[in-house]
C-alpha cells in the first residue's frame, strides 16, 4: 500500500514540477495565438529568460529578482518578435524559427560564465509535512511559481470573455479586416499579445534555471518550447485547458522519475521520451490540412 502511494505521491508532485514551464510557456503562446500570430521561437525565449533569470539571481542573491529578470527577458524577446512580424512580407513562422536560433545563440554566448556558479533558488511550498516519508516530503515539495501560473491561467480565461481588450484581441484574431473596420489596432493589438506572452513564458525558464533543475547549462530546455506550440493546440486555445493539459505533459515527463524513486530503473529512457511522443500524436491527429481545430483563431490559417 505503501508503495502504490508513493508512486502516486511522485507521479503527481512530479506533474506539477515538470508541468510547471509548460504551464507558463503554453499560456504565453495561447495568448500570443488569440491574436493571430504564431511564435515558434518560444524555444529561444525560454532559454534566453532561464539565463537572463539565473544571472539575475546571481547577481541580485534575490530568487524572485531573477524570475524578475527572466520575465522582463522573455517580454524582450516577444517584443522583437512582434516588432519584426508586423513589418510588410515578414513570415511568422519563420520569423519565430530565426528568432528561436538566436535566442538559444545568444543565451549559451551570455551564459558561458554562469554554467559554474550558484544562484539564490526559489524555495518549494511544503504540502507534505503531514507525512513522515521523506519521500513524499520532496514529492509534494511545490514549485512557487505553479500556484502563480494557475491564478494566471484563470485570470487569461476571465480577461478574454470579460474584458474589452479581451475580446478586440479575440476579434483580432479571428477577423482581422472586421477588427480594423471597428478602429482596432491589429498590429498593436498583435505586438501587446506577443510581448505578453514573451513575458509569461519567460517565467517558465525562470522555474527551469530557479526551481529545476535549479542551475543554468545550455541543454536546459529540452524543447519544451516547441513542445508547448502542441500542448496550445491540444489545451483548443483555452487558457484553463492549458493549465490541466501541462499537468498532463508534466506527469507523462514525471513517469520515469517516479518510478525511479522507489527503485525501479528499468526502461528509465524510455519513460523520459513519452512527452515527445504525446508531442508527436497530438499534432498527427490535430494537424491534418483539410481539418478545421474547434476554438483555432481563423487568422492562424490565413498564409502570411
Amino acid at each position: 500500500m505503501d508503495f502504490v502511494l508513493n508512486i502516486a505521491v511522485a507521479m503527481i508532485g512530479g506533474a506539477i514540477r515538470v508541468g510547471t514551464p509548460f504551464l507558463f510557456v503554453s499560456l504565453g503562446e495561447c495568448l500570443t495565438e488569440k491574436s493571430g500570430r504564431i511564435n515558434l521561437g518560444l524555444e529561444g525565449v525560454l532559454v534566453f529568460s532561464a539565463m537572463a533569470g539565473f544571472a539575475g539571481s546571481h547577481w541580485s542573491g534575490e530568487a524572485w529578482v531573477g524570475v524578475v529578470a527572466a520575465c522582463l527577458a522573455g517580454g524582450l524577446w516577444g517584443l522583437l518578435h512582434g516588432l519584426l512580424c508586423s513589418m510588410a512580407r515578414v513570415n511568422d513562422i519563420a520569423m519565430g524559427i530565426g528568432l528561436m536560433l538566436l535566442g538559444v545563440g545568444v543565451a549559451f554566448y551570455l551564459g558561458k560564465p554562469l554554467i559554474q556558479p550558484q544562484a539564490a533558488l526559489l524555495q518549494g511550498i511544503p504540502l507534505g509535512a503531514w507525512s513522515e516519508s521523506v519521500q513524499i516530503q520532496s514529492a509534494l515539495n511545490i514549485n512557487p511559481l505553479f500556484p502563480l501560473g494557475a491564478l494566471l491561467a484563470v485570470g487569461l480565461s476571465w480577461a478574454l470573455g470579460h474584458t474589452r481588450l479581451g475580446l478586440e484581441l479575440r476579434m483580432v484574431g479571428d477577423s482581422a479586416e472586421a477588427a480594423r473596420t471597428l478602429g482596432a489596432s491589429v498590429q498593436g493589438l498583435r505586438i501587446l499579445a506577443t510581448t505578453l506572452g514573451g513575458m509569461i513564458a519567460g517565467m517558465g525558464g525562470a522555474s527551469l534555471s530557479l526551481y529545476y533543475p535549479g542551475s543554468w547549462n545550455e541543454g536546459l530546455s529540452s524543447g519544451q518550447g516547441l513542445i508547448a506550440v502542441a500542448l496550445v493546440i491540444f489545451a483548443r486555445w483555452s487558457p484553463i485547458n492549458c493549465l490541466y493539459a501541462a499537468l498532463i505533459f508534466g506527469g507523462a515527463g514525471a513517469i520515469g522519475p517516479a518510478l525511479q524513486s522507489v527503485g525501479i530503473s528499468k526502461g528509465y529512457n524510455l519513460f523520459n521520451a513519452i512527452p515527445y511522443a504525446l508531442t508527436l500524436l497530438i499534432l498527427i491527429f490535430t494537424c491534418a490540412p483539410n481539418r478545421t481545430i474547434k476554438g483555432s483563431p481563423s487568422e492562424l490559417s490565413v498564409s502570411r
